[in-house]
């Protein structure tokens, strides 16, 4: 009998390796997660249709480009091409719907709307209170309205804590510390009469404060930020400050700049010392004081080459008043009868009779042996007078 013999064929390395990475592949594209590498590969049909991008549909709704043209340009998918048109369609029709509500019911609706904003507005009657402590809580305001307003004989000017529809207190930011008001808060309530009632409450003390209570839209007192010659820091004169200039702006420019206001004496500058160019500021001296008002009344003088302005009145220097030190008093001189005449001319011309001043004493001006030093202690002696003086004494001869 013959044995039988199976051989099998050995399965190469190679084949291992394709199986795997195959397996690998389809792991890659079922699996969104996995990042591919290059290794894996990915077959795309360039010639199959592309549906419709974002930036497409919004061409296509701009109007800068047709259907036909992306057609012909990127083979688009019809199916995408079909849900565009719908999408449009359905807008169109939701637009159309809406137009003809809006017809149906007229335009006075339409009016009627930003009316009522405007009243809801209107309604709110609100208060500006200032001069706070800063210590003030709006739990305190609250109690002292109410407490004050309650002896008022008319019930619509009582205010209670129902009737205040809003408190608003800036806080100031005090890097973690203790949390304090700005010194002024917003009120508003429901009517005018206690609007009213609030507003006559001005003046009153609250935590050792006299309250500044006035109505939130009345701006009497308030400057007027266009209003240049009531803003000005100096008081008016024929000098016009003119700064937040270019630094290629020239005398000649803000010579046309300004003479339609009035007759120009000088224009002043200051410039860069080794450039020579403008330093930002000038001063534009005129000839008189109206020049200078009309310069800052004129809103077209606020700009330069689209460049803002700012001005406001100089000091003008003729006008300064130099203050002296007021004159001392003088000496009461006392006339006595028989005055010494050399006692009386240096009082008369005291420069000619200075006295010498005694010198500063030193700091060591005591020796070892606790002792005054001689040179300190005869500084003040009278000096002998270096000249030759005859000889005073009597001649003896001996026998």
């Amino acid at each position: 009998m013959t044995d039988k013999i199976e051989v099998q064929t050995p399965v190469t390395k190679e084949a291992k390796t394709e199986d795997g990475k195959n397996e690998e592949i389809e792991k890659a594209l079922v699996d969104p997660t996995k990042k591919r590498k290059a290794e894996d590969e990915i077959e795309i049909d360039l010639s199959s249709s592309i549906p419709l991008s974002k930036k497409q549909k919004r061409l296509l709704r701009r109007g800068k480009i047709t259907l036909e043209e992306l057609n012909a340009k990127y083979n688009i998918d019809p199916s995408s091409i079909e849900e565009y048109k719908n999408e449009s369609e359905s807008k169109k029709n939701v637009n159309n719907v809406g137009d003809q509500a809006k017809n149906d019911n007229g335009d006075d609706e339409e009016e009627d709307k930003p009316k009522t904003k405007k009243s809801e507005k209107e309604r709110k009657f609100s208060v500006w209170i200032g001069n706070l402590s800063f210590d003030t809580t709006k739990e305190e305001i609250i109690k002292f309205f109410v407490a004050k307003t309650k002896s008022e004989d008319n019930e619509a000017s009582q205010v209670t804590e129902n009737d205040i529809i809003r408190v608003n207190m800036p806080l100031a930011k005090n890097d973690g510390k203790k949390i304090k008001n700005k010194g002024f808060c917003y009120m508003d309530f429901k009517t005018k009469e206690q609007l009213d009632s609030i507003v006559k409450l001005s003046e009153n003390q609250l935590n050792g404060r006299n309250l500044l209570i006035k109505n939130s839209k009345d701006y009497d007192g308030r400057p007027d930020k266009n209003d240049l010659v009531s803003m000005s820091k100096n008081p008016p004169s024929r000098i016009l400050f003119v700064g937040n200039l270019s630094f290629d702006t020239t005398d000649e420019l803000l010579r046309k700049h300004f003479q339609h206001c009035g007759e120009i004496i000088k224009i002043r500058m200051a410039t860069f010392e080794d450039s020579g160019k403008c330093k930002g500021f000038a001063f534009v001296d005129f000839k008189n004081e109206e020049g200078a008002t009309n310069a800052l009344k004129d809103k077209t003088c606020r700009k330069i080459a689209g460049r803002p302005l700012r001005m406001e009145f100089g000091e003008d220097r003729s006008k300064r008043q130099v203050r002296r030190k007021p004159d001392q008093e003088q000496k009461r001189t006392i006339d006595i009868p028989n005055k010494d005449p050399q006692l009386q001319q240096r009082e008369n011309n005291p420069a000619k009779f200075r006295t010498r001043k005694t010198p500063a004493p030193h700091r060591n001006t005591v020796d070892s042996n606790n002792r005054i030093k001689s040179s300190i202690a005869l500084r003040s002696a009278q000096r002998a007078s270096a000249a030759i003086v005859p000889s005073q004494g009597k001649k003896m001869k001996f026998d």
